[in-house]
């Protein structure tokens, strides 16, 4: 077997190794109720990893993975079919503004109608703050319609901090919501979005529209002045889905380990891969905080972000009761930063091969 087919190869078992380490990924908050008697989690850890068939199953993926990597980074093939991939994603970079409208837009008018505060865990009572349930569904609808895109997400951003200030910092379950509102105020409402329509009609000589419509002047303002942040919104998005990760691993996971083992209970996990149940909450804890840093230092970005994609499409299968709407946002940031790769300030850039020159923007500016 050549180098490049044994590298090839250690990557897929690394994979493997991977998905059968891990529950499917989801915010245990949403799928739990009780939060179990609570446990130490450095003892937790200790006592699952002293097992010596656990320790030696935990430890084996690890170095398979990491070797898996190594050889591959060693070796760097030229893989063509990765190659055109790239490069169409490249070509898509348009198209993301509309990506992230709707990944936002549709859980807000949900969160809206059902009454919540963008975590599923953060209910109110519709009834008696219908102002509350106004706000939310006004702003997704804005937003799906990408109308005043800009000072609509500025809208969602303070929405968000008074929520995780003044109401319940257990928002922070759902904080996919800031990286996404700061990319739609650096990239407007792209196209097609109402924004873009209302400009092309307003800036056309003899309209009447633009006649009475002054917005105009500042959405172009505002589009020049953001021109120089638009090769930071790939790195914005990594960064927060990274911390997002980050976050579901080592707090929901490996620092609560007592919720964590309540949905491997609920949904028999040790049925589908015989192992401990301790193993199924260290291994999705250590996972999603290995997925989450490469994300943030932007190592193997399409990759981590594929993968993501594929753990929450198996999370709503496999979590018949888990609210498919708080994962929207999530699905939508997975496939904007698979579709942008890593951007500036990476791993991937500097060590790969990207699509694009180091002068060329993933989101081209508005004309």
């Amino acid at each position: 077997m050549s180098v490049r087919s044994r590298s090839a190869a250690a990557a897929v078992f690394a994979l493997f190794a991977t998905l059968v380490a891990r529950p499917v990924a989801a915010h245990v908050d949403y799928v739990t109720e009780d939060p179990g008697d609570p446990l130490d989690a450095v003892a937790f850890v200790t006592e699952v990893l002293s097992v010596p068939f656990n320790a030696a199953l935990f430890l084996g993926s690890g170095l398979l993975a990491v070797t898996g990597l190594a050889v591959y980074l060693w070796v760097r093939p030229t893989i063509v079919d990765i190659v055109v991939l790239r490069e169409k994603l490249a070509g898509y970079g348009d198209l993301v503004p509309w990506m992230l409208r709707l990944a936002v837009g549709l859980p807000l008018v949900g969160a809206g109608f059902q009454g919540y505060l963008f975590a599923p865990t953060l209910s109110f009572d519709t009834g008696a703050s219908p102002l509350l349930r106004i706000l939310f569904i006004g702003l997704g609808f804005f937003v799906l319609f990408g109308l005043a895109t800009r000072i609509v997400s500025t809208v969602g951003l303070a929405t968000y901090a008074w929520v995780f200030v003044a109401v319940d910092s257990s928002v922070f379950l759902a904080v996919e919501y800031v990286p996404v509102f700061v990319a739609l105020v650096i990239l407007g409402g792209g196209r097609p979005s109402a924004d873009d329509m209302l400009l092309e009609v307003a800036s056309t000589p003899g309209s009447y529209y633009g006649r009475i419509d002054p917005v105009q002047y500042l959405k172009s303002f505002l589009d020049r002045s953001t021109t120089p942040l638009r090769r930071y919104v790939p790195t914005v998005l990594r960064v927060g889905m990274g911390v997002s990760f980050v976050y579901l691993g080592l707090i929901q996971k490996l620092a609560d380990p007592a919720s964590a083992l309540l949905v491997v209970e609920k949904y028999d996990l040790t049925s589908v891969v015989p192992v401990d149940a301790g193993l199924w909450v260290v291994g999705a804890g250590v996972t999603e905080v290995a997925v989450g840093l490469a994300l943030i230092a932007g190592f193997f970005t399409r990759g981590a972000a594929a993968l993501s994609f594929v753990l929450f499409t198996t999370t709503l299968f496999g979590l018949p009761d888990d609210p498919v709407l708080a994962h929207v946002a999530l699905f939508g940031m997975a496939s904007a930063v698979f579709t942008l790769g890593s951007g500036p300030l990476a791993f991937d850039r500097w060590f790969g091969r990207p699509a694009l020159g180091e002068e060329e923007e993933p989101i081209a500016a508005a004309d």
